[in-house]
């Protein structure tokens, strides 16, 4: 990998990132609160946990985590690594969500392309789990 792609690579947050910011403050308009943030204990170390709840939600960005919905291409250099890097990221969120679901846990994936949707309705699919699991 050439130094480039490695600063860039550096560069990349796992926390804070803008998607998940939109989504901590969509939640917190709604008055979703209550939440925690980053959890070691749970796996995959969600980026928003609501303890009592037992739910787990992972805003998900699509280039690295390989939305469904996007299907973004591969770079166009080192097409091997990336391949391998990407596959290793998608086993890596489909085994933490088997863990989550083992201990009881519910998990919501929030795809970085879902924030440009209707929002209202990301925030009410939230809220209704939410009551749910009351």
């Amino acid at each position: 990998m050439n130094e480039a792609v490695s600063k860039s690579m550096r560069s990349n947050k796992a926390k804070d990132t803008n998607p998940e910011l939109i989504v901590r403050k969509m939640l917190w308009e709604a008055g979703l609160r209550g939440y925690r943030l980053h959890r070691k204990d749970i796996p995959g170390r969600p980026d928003i946990a609501f303890i009592g709840k037992k739910i787990a939600i992972f805003v998900n960005g699509c280039f690295w985590h390989r939305c469904p919905r996007c299907k973004r291409p591969l770079p166009k250099t080192n097409k091997e690594f990336w391949r391998s890097k990407f596959k290793t990221n998608v086993l890596r969120d489909r085994k933490n969500q088997r863990k989550i679901s083992r201990l009881g846990w519910h998990s919501v994936v929030i795809w970085e392309c879902e924030l440009k949707d209707d929002r209202r309705k990301l925030c009410q699919r939230i809220s209704r789990l939410l009551t749910s699991r009351e």
